[in-house]
């Protein structure tokens, strides 16, 4: 018998992002994470603070690849959006005091 506590690797729906309507849409069907974080960086690039941001993904690693780009970031991850379990959509929330990402690999702190 296993003692060990199941482990789930996405974190749960969240039904108060639902709450926050999306100002910008990043549908990123079909790509990879590095794919992924390249278009939602440039398509957020300039956005106001407090703006959010629904982000269509397909990438099995999405769920644990936005979370982690939002910690690096500043960025507020609001959670997964109840929904369509083949095209999944999360949400998160641009902020004032964000630390900015190199361009071509936005996975990097940009230097200063």
């Amino acid at each position: 018998m296993n003692s060990e506590p199941a482990v789930n690797s996405e974190p749960a729906v969240n039904r108060d992002a639902a709450a926050a309507e999306a100002d910008l849409t990043v549908d990123g069907t079909g790509l990879l994470c590095v794919a992924l974080l390249l278009r939602l960086r440039a398509e957020t690039d300039g956005s106001e603070p407090g703006t959010v941001v629904h982000v269509i993904a397909t990438d099995p690693a999405a769920p644990l690849d936005l979370p982690a780009w939002c910690h690096l970031t500043g960025h507020t991850y609001l959670g997964r959006l109840p929904g369509d379990d083949e095209r999944p959509v999360y949400a998160l929330r641009l902020t004032a005091d964000a630390r900015p990402t190199r361009a071509d690999a936005p996975w990097h702190r940009a230097r200063r």
